[in-house]
């Protein structure tokens, strides 16, 4: 996946409330992504840039996208990978969602078939298209789709 200059990239990023939670983060102001052990998900961490922008993505308890974080820090190594082979990046909070837009709407959704987050449901960190991007942040403004 290559990036021009200036080009701002999407993702979204899974968390389980219980262990690290929307609020737990915007208490911390910046907090480190870290602790993932995919190598799919790691390497989209090593393609974030400084300025891209992830949906915050409540796992396991709500599943539900919750929030969107802006990349502060990139290409930094996992401080809990004692060898240094895995990837981490920094995330600011950016905004809550007026609305969380919740897993069973997405799957739902015909124009959201095709997001990492429906097709690889176990990846913890997932390429969001510019245009998926924008339909979410509609749905979270607009309230339900139905």
């Amino acid at each position: 996946m290559s990036k021009s200059h200036g080009t701002k990239s999407y993702w979204l990023m899974k968390s389980e409330p219980d262990a690290y939670s929307w609020d737990d983060l915007v208490a911390e102001g910046e907090g480190t992504w870290d602790g993932v052990r995919n190598h799919r998900a790691a390497k989209n961490l090593r393609t974030m840039q400084v300025g891209d922008e992830a949906f915050f993505y409540h796992s396991n308890i709500g599943k539900e996208i919750v929030g969107v974080v802006r990349i502060s820090v990139s290409g930094i190594a996992d401080p809990t990978d004692p060898e240094g082979k895995w990837a981490a990046v920094r995330v600011q909070p950016v905004k809550k969602l007026a609305r969380p837009v919740t897993l069973k709407e997405i799957k739902a959704d015909p124009a959201l078939a095709e997001m990492e987050l429906v097709k690889l449901s176990r990846l913890s960190v997932a390429v969001v298209t510019e245009e998926e991007w924008r339909y979410i942040t509609a749905l979270s403004s607009d309230g339900p789709a139905h």
